[in-house]
């Protein structure tokens, strides 16, 4: 699994970049060896009156799937937080139509056929 992590307005020090690593390794139990996660972490510096507003997204692309997370807040590390939880609950769901689905219909062709 390949982290890709990219920042605006912001700078990328090694102390960050291992956070977000730390936290979006937890991923890797979910997902395939080969599957690659944008991480994509701003600054926005607009439409606010005091404080700094990060805004993190992350994309992981699996087979026939794309799937977005999207954070905003005054701290970076809630944000990259709350993006790694939605990616683990949409991954979640995805393996489990995938599996679950054909494991169903094949049950309910036996319970046919045997019926």
């Amino acid at each position: 699994m390949n982290i890709i992590i990219k920042t605006k307005n912001i700078e990328l020090t090694n102390s960050l970049e291992n956070y977000i690593n730390k936290r979006i390794e937890g991923l890797a139990k979910f997902l395939q060896d080969s599957s690659d996660i944008f991480v994509d972490i701003k600054k926005e510096t607009l439409r606010h009156k005091k404080g700094d507003i990060f805004k993190t997204e992350a994309i992981v692309q699996l087979p026939g799937k794309k799937m977005v997370a999207v954070a905003t807040g005054d701290d970076l590390g809630k944000t990259v937080t709350k993006v790694r939880d939605e990616l683990k609950e949409e991954i979640k769901k995805h393996k489990l139509k995938t599996i679950e689905l054909p494991r169903r219909k094949a049950k309910k062709l036996r319970d046919e056929a045997g019926g």
